[in-house]
């Protein structure tokens, strides 16, 4: 998918702490916001991201109208094992993205 994003290691030790960055590409509305014709704009932001690794979720974060377009988000895990990392964001209107990523650990 175009609009994501994420940077995670390819490879890392067991134990090891790891950094992970994701950025998606979203206008985040705050709907607070009005038209020249003073007709609010509706609000369209992302709402939620989650980060799960081999299905247990390690990182979660709940988003407001006051983050800025194309939300970055960085956080760091512990490297426990080789599996998948799975991405997904969520927001109002039905937006929805996700990615996966692989990391071995030796």
């Amino acid at each position: 998918m175009n609009n994501v994003r994420i940077d995670v290691p390819k490879s890392a030790k067991r134990g090891e702490i790891i950094e992970i960055k994701t950025l998606v590409a979203h206008t985040m509305e705050t709907g607070f916001r009005r038209t020249q014709l003073g007709k609010p704009i509706p609000r369209d932001i992302v709402t939620t991201f989650v980060c799960n690794y081999d299905g247990v979720e390690v990182f979660r974060a709940e988003l407001y109208p006051s983050l800025s377009a194309n939300p970055f988000i960085q956080f760091s895990t512990v490297a426990t094992e080789t599996g998948t990392l799975e991405f997904k964001w969520s927001g109002d209107n039905g937006f929805t993205a996700s990615k996966t990523a692989r990391i071995v650990v030796t």
